[in-house]
């Protein structure tokens, strides 16, 4: 047995599952129970406070599509970790009477999830009210169809033991759109399409494939009214839609991100198997939780950003070279501040905080303490707009300071760096890129771009020019949906513009602080070009 966050977990080869010698447990459990060697009560009292302990231990899974594979239909529900750490991050929301969404990518099994754990609050305390609700009727409940959410919540009390089901009687207490626990006077019901929480008042609302409603501000209307805890839940489906927005915009404790990559049953061969079954767009939507799939040009594929997880690794590099920080500095409303820091290619911090209620001095504080935890001696900050008094504050966090953070600016809305040279071959810097920004997030992308062909395909490449963000790192899986967000255009005089926000969403603030760390700066030193150009016209004209 492993000990997860409290949760006994039996030991398991995800790969190559056991899942007979499971069965095997359950059974012997199971019978030492019924000899009385247990006390029912005793048990079931601490399933109450232990809802994920349950699932591990009598819950099942039913999918008719195993059997392809050599497995039964009927599986044991074996939780791995991000699935533990799902089923926590409900119940805080549900007992502190807040919302949340769950952007998840495809068969990643939180549907199954959220029945297991809806029946068994409802088996284990009074007076529960829960709703379900999809955007069509019959994926909430249709007798005899395994998609229906009601189907799993059917299988699931029918495999339960008969000492866990309190009696229920699935005849009787499964009617369309209901499942009825009369010993706890708890209840699931279900909604779908424009109906959803038209109904009675309820503990936890779970709103399944949420992105695809097809009124979800009439939904929202409806549920606001409906339940303090309402979690919605769906794969993506573009920018700009009440799910999205939610995702990007809500603080990161109202928002869990379920990715493929949490699923120890999956690898990059499995993933490699998708881009083959699927195609691009398809692939990044709903296996990638990319929200910008469907848009066109996209600056940086997400298969690109996926391939440079961890991308160090893959490729046996140890990474060297400047270790520095970058701030995107936010203004007190809605944006956050977001600090990047790495180790020559290597991401390896990542922090974002509200601005509001603060002010610029306290950022730049705050970024300073970042720097000194991880060693960095150099401090890039955006000074366009708020973050111009950054300079300022660093100035007086120096004069008490025995060590020293150089602060060095970047500002997107200046003029491209070295305008005569050709970071792309064939047209000078001048005539490629609008500005500063447009350059520095095309030099993010070549990064990326460069990273993919040397993982993908075995392309030749020069390590400084790669970019690898570790699986580990916080806010990793915000960071991966924030870089492929921007798009690119171009000017009327054929020149490259990037536009972070399409389609109104929010300020992509961690990936602007990853373009800031990563971006080419001019020297605080070094002059104007026109400045020397006038100097040296000056001097001939002397002569």
């Amino acid at each position: 047995m492993n000990t997860l966050d409290s949760c006994l977990v039996p030991d398991l080869d995800w790969k190559n599952p056991n899942y007979t010698k499971i069965f095997q447990d359950r059974i012997v459990r199971l019978e030492r129970l019924r000899s009385g060697k247990f006390s029912l009560e005793k048990l079931k009292a601490f399933y109450k406070e232990n809802e994920a302990q349950f699932i591990i231990d009598w819950g099942c899974t039913t999918d008719p599509r195993n059997v392809a594979y050599g497995l039964p239909a009927t599986l044991p529900f074996i939780l791995f970790p991000r699935q533990i750490e799902w089923i926590k991050w409900a119940l805080t929301s549900w007992k502190e009477g807040r919302p949340g969404v769950t952007p998840k990518s495809r068969e990643s099994g939180i549907s199954w999830l959220g029945i297991a754990l809806s029946c068994t609050l409802c088996l284990f305390n009074q007076g529960m009210t829960i709703g379900w609700g999809s955007r069509l009727e019959e994926y909430v409940d249709k007798i005899g169809e395994p998609k229906s959410l009601f189907w799993k919540a059917r299988k699931f009390i029918e495999l339960l033991p008969t000492e866990f089901k309190n009696n229920f009687d699935l005849q009787r207490d499964a009617p369309h759109m209901r499942l009825i626990f009369r010993q706890t006077d708890s209840i699931i019901s279900g909604e779908g399409g424009d109906n959803i929480g038209r109904g009675a008042r309820t503990s936890i609302y779970f709103v399944d494939e949420a992105a695809y409603l097809m009124h979800p501000e009439l939904v929202d209307a409806a549920l606001s009214q409906t339940t303090r805890c309402r979690i919605d839940v769906s794969t993506p489906n573009g920018l700009g839609n009440p799910f999205h927005r939610k995702v990007t915009e809500w603080s990161a404790d109202r928002v869990f991100q379920f990715h493929w990559r949490d699923d120890p049953r999956k690898d990059e061969e499995w993933y490699e198997r998708q881009k083959i079954d699927l195609d691009p767009v398809t692939l990044a939507q709903e296996v990638d939780i990319d929200f910008a799939a469907s848009l066109e040009n996209v600056l940086i594929p997400q298969a690109w950003v996926q391939a440079a997880i961890d991308a160090h690794i893959k490729l046996k590099i140890t990474p060297t070279g400047a270790k520095e920080g970058a701030l995107d500095v936010a203004d007190e409303g809605r944006d956050l501040n977001a600090f990047c820091g790495a180790h020559g290619i290597l991401i390896e911090c990542l922090e974002e905080w509200s601005g509001k209620g603060s002010d610029i001095f306290r950022s730049v504080q705050r970024a300073f303490e970042l720097c000194d935890q991880h060693g960095y001696s150099l401090l890039r900050y955006d000074a366009d707009g708020v973050g111009a008094g950054s300079a300022g504050a660093a100035r007086v966090l120096n004069e008490n300071r025995l060590k020293r953070i150089e602060a060095r600016i970047f500002r997107g809305s200046a003029g491209v760096i070295d305008p005569e040279n050709e970071d792309v071959p064939g047209r000078t810097n001048a005539d490629m890129f609008l500005n500063c920004k447009a350059q520095s997030w095309w030099g993010l992308r070549n990064r990326f771009q460069t990273t993919y062909r040397a993982i993908k395909e075995q392309a030749e490449y020069r390590p400084d020019d790669l970019i690898s963000i570790p699986g580990n790192l916080p806010f990793r899986q915000k960071l991966c949906m924030e870089l492929s967000q921007p798009t690119y255009g171009k000017t009327s005089t054929g020149k490259i513009i990037v536009e972070k926000m399409p389609d109104g969403t929010r300020s992509p603030n961690l990936a602007d602080a990853v373009v800031i760390r990563f971006a080419r700066i001019e020297h605080p030193f070094v002059l104007n070009s026109d400045a020397v150009r006038d100097y040296i016209r000056l001097i001939r004209r002397s002569r």
